[in-house]
């Protein structure tokens, strides 16, 4: 599903990333872990274009990721990005925040129900009707999973998804992320958390 091919990534002088091979299977869940500023996060943005690597190839579900390639507005459709940050709209409902993805994006004109599927998956349906400011940091980081799975995608990429959480409830955000690996998504997190990354990784990747 990913292959990343002798990939280096330049910041100016700096180099983020040097010589980086990585093949991640499909259904297969991999963890990437390592120092602060070992090039961790730069490495999964560069998995969907929201970075762009200086050398070296990358391959997502059959699509190489480059800067103006034609193909971004598909890749990004069907790989799903989980940010330390919640990023959801403040000034919409949970239902309107993960239903207007698919509607902008791929122009579905009803996704409602299955908006409400996918909150019942990560275990919050009772906050359709409200607005993130009323939910807590594990309530919200749950949500924008489920806003990424609305989208379809095949691929999920975590970064840090619990490090902006307080530490009573990062075991919510994590239990929701076990339950879904178990359905078979291929998925990618950068995690500093060692008991979660053993539970849930085939694969772990030290930067």
């Amino acid at each position: 599903m990913i292959t990343v091919s002798h990939v280096d990534k330049f910041y100016g002088p700096f180099q983020a990333l040097a010589d980086i091979d990585l093949t991640v299977k499909q259904g297969e869940r991999v963890v990437i872990c390592g120092p602060s500023g070992s090039g961790k996060s730069t490495l999964i943005r560069c998995m969907n274009g929201l970075e762009f690597h200086s050398a070296g190839t990358i391959v997502v579900d059959g699509i190489e990721v480059e800067e103006d390639s034609k193909h971004l507005r598909t890749l990004r459709q069907e790989v799903g990005m989980v940010f330390q940050q919640f990023n959801l709209f403040p000034h919409l409902t949970i239902l309107e925040n993960l239903t207007i993805g698919p509607m902008k994006v791929r122009k579905i004109s009803r996704t409602e129900a299955q908006a409400r599927q996918y909150l019942e998956r990560v275990h919050t349906p009772e906050q359709a009707d409200k607005y993130p400011a009323q939910l807590s940091g594990g309530q919200q980081q749950r949500l924008a999973i489920a806003r990424s799975l609305c989208m379809g995608t095949r691929i999920m990429l975590f970064d840090e998804p619990t490090s902006a959480l307080d530490p009573e409830i990062i075991n919510e955000v994590l239990d929701v992320m076990v339950e879904l690996a178990d359905t078979g998504i291929t998925m990618v997190c950068v995690t500093h958390e060692m008991g979660f990354a053993r539970k849930l990784a085939d694969t772990m990747v030290f930067m």
